[in-house]
């Protein structure tokens, strides 16, 4: 049995769920979420206990992943809905800035031109310092817009200028050799 899939879901207080077929819409403080899972799938909503269980058919390996996924997926919605996600940026190098705009972020990151990143709906976007603090309720969005900002510039192997994760260790490469014998 999968791990993740065999716990049951709690469902926090102030948050509703609703199952309709094979879709699944959890409403919280935070937004509305929903999503299809695979109909092989049985997920049930205890509205007594407050938890959810989803449930597999067979041992097959193919349901055995559906189960683990179907469950990871419903917990980050719970969660979306009741704290939300974030991610943290950082905008590292010499000139190198960021500003929200206002529907856009804008990024001088060393081109003769700033780069325009148009928020998406259901994101928002903080810059503080140095930071670009990504936030939302939908877990996949939020990583996805992060990615996409970060590719804008990318840390350089050398110097370390670009955008990056916070956290994210960086392994700089040595420059040319001053000298060789």
């Amino acid at each position: 049995m999968s791990r993740i899939g065999k716990n049951p879901i709690p469902i926090p207080d102030g948050v509703k769920v609703h199952l309709k077929g094979n879709e699944i819409t959890v409403e919280g403080p935070k937004g509305k979420l929903s999503m299809n899972f695979h109909p092989d799938m049985k997920v049930t909503v205890d509205e007594k206990e407050k938890q959810i269980r989803v449930e597999r058919p067979t041992e097959r390996a193919f349901h055995k992943a559906l189960h683990g996924t179907t469950a990871a997926l419903i917990r980050n919605m719970v969660k979306g809905v009741t704290e939300g996600f974030t991610v943290v940026l950082e905008v590292q190098g010499l000139g190198y800035r960021a500003a929200v705009k206002g529907n856009a972020l804008e990024l001088s990151l060393g081109k003769s031109h700033p780069d325009i990143y148009p928020i998406p709906k259901g994101i928002s976007i903080e810059v503080k310092g140095n930071e670009i603090h990504v936030s939302g309720v939908d877990k996949q969005m939020v990583g996805q817009v992060a990615a996409e900002i970060r590719a804008f510039r990318k840390p350089d192997p050398y110097k370390g200028k670009g955008i990056r994760y916070k956290g994210e260790a960086l392994k700089l490469k040595p420059g040319k050799a001053a000298g060789k014998k």
